[in-house]
This record gives C-alpha cells, structure tokens and sequence, in this order.
C-alpha cells in the first residue's frame, strides 16, 4: 500500500464487519483512503482483509492495521504505521466496542474494565494520539459510534449502555476542545441494525424483527450501510457547519 498524498485517510476503529466494514466501504466510495482497524485476532483480521480486498477490487484504497485500541502503545503503533503508509489521518470514525450480555449483578470487575476500557479509554487514546497535537490535519472530522441503548437503556448491558452514554458526553466535550482548531466531532446512535453480530446473537430474526418493529416507527430493519451513510454525512462538507451533536439512525425507536 503506498501513500495518498492528495486524498483524505479515514481511519475506522473495529472495520472488519458490520457498521464498521460498511462505513469503510462507503468513505472509500466517497474517495477517501481507508484504514481499517481489526482487533488483533485471526478472525476479525481476516475479515477486515477481505473488507480491505473488496474495496481495492472496486478501485478503492484500504489497508487493515490490527491493534487493541484500548492500550496506548498499540494505538500509537496503529496511527504510526497508518500516517507512514497512508498519510496523515483527517478523518476518525470510533465504532470499536465490545459488550456482554449479563445480569448486573453478575457483571465481574474485570468485565466492566475491559467494555469500559475498548469503549470508552480506547475513543480517548485514539483522538489523543489523532488530534492532541498542535497543528491539526486539514479539513478534520472525528464521528463517535454510541447506540440507542444510551437514551432508553436495557437490560443485561448495564456496562455497555452505560459506556455508550458516556460517548454521548465525551462527543459534545470534545466537539467544544477542539472546535477553535476546525475540527468537528459528531456522533451517531444507531439503534438495532442487522449485523453478523447480531445474527449470531440472536439466530431466531423473527422474534428480533417483533421486538424491533415494537419499538420502532419505520417498519423495515436497520442496515448497516444506513449507519454508514449517516457518517458520510457527517464527515462531508455538507455538514461542515455541524459540530458537538447526535444524530439518530434508529428508525424512529428513541422518538417513542
């Protein structure tokens, strides 16, 4: 992969399926240069691979950088490598996260660490090591990825949709440090979209599509490209007057 000098790098934490491989396709699409991030497994990285290889085939350009963005050398490797190969990053998109599904009272110490760490440490250390310099990248743009379950809660994920609201706050505080300098920090709260991950959560898609069109006001699943399409938005320069807000990708769910 080489260097890109004239066109925007996007870099998209947790790219190797669902929002996040379809948010890389779509800012390629949109002309951008793509560096997709994988958490450092075989399977996620060999799925971002494949994400990278479509992209390329489409006459595209993306590269995968595996890293565990909620360490800091790691994240700093991962940017390092990207600004060598690719050119300086302008455009940052955190969707990586990591949840589980348990009661709170069995929530262990060590699980609420780890979901807080990759959700909310690892969306900090990645605009630190982004835009925490002096001289920001032309044209800048950092889109948070936080989920429905921040403004109407459930169940069983009292860490995740708690660090999920922390994005919401993390998202219009940043927006604030770093608006003298240009750069627009957005966020957009996806509801229940139809992923691989939720597929192999939740094999029975009759009962989920119930539950969803109970709550939601449009009467079709979510897609991931919808999500996708929300963040080019917002990375684009017909939102260049837009900064420090939420945008809602839920089908009407957290307007009920």
């Amino acid at each position: 992969m080489t260097r890109h000098d004239k066109a925007p790098v996007a870099l998209i934490t947790g790219a190797s399926r669902g929002i996040g491989a379809a948010t890389a396709r779509r800012l390629a699409a949109d002309g951008m240069v793509v560096a997709l991030n994988s958490y450092p497994d075989e399977a996620m990285l060999s799925a971002a691979k494949h994400v990278a290889s479509e992209i390329e085939q489409a006459g595209g350009h993306a590269a995968v950088y595996p890293a565990d963005i909620s360490d800091a050398t790691a994240v700093d490797g991962l940017f390092s490598r990207c600004e060598q190969e690719l050119g300086t990053v302008t455009a940052l998109v955190l969707n990586a996260a990591t949840t589980a599904r348990e009661p709170w009272t069995e929530i262990t110490e060590a699980s609420w660490e780890r979901i807080t760490a990759v959700n909310l440490k690892g969306a900090f250390l990645c605009c630190r090591r982004a835009f925490g310099g002096t001289e920001p990248p032309p044209a800048s743009g950092i889109v948070t990825i936080s989920s429905v379950l921040a403004r109407v809660g459930a169940p069983n994920a009292l860490h995740y949709a708690t660090t999920k609201a922390g994005i919401l706050g993390f998202t219009r505080s940043l927006a604030q440090e770093l608006g003298e300098r240009g750069i627009r920090v957005n966020c957009v709260i996806p509801g229940a979209i139809q992923t691989e991950e939720e597929l192999e959560a939740f094999p029975d898609q009759e009962a989920v599509r119930a539950v969803v069109f109970d709550k939601q006001i449009l009467r079709r699943r979510g897609q991931a490209s919808d999500v996708a399409g929300a963040v080019s938005f917002l990375l684009g320069p017909d939102s260049r007057f837009i900064t420090g807000q939420a945008v809602c990708v839920d089908g009407g769910w957290a307007s009920l």
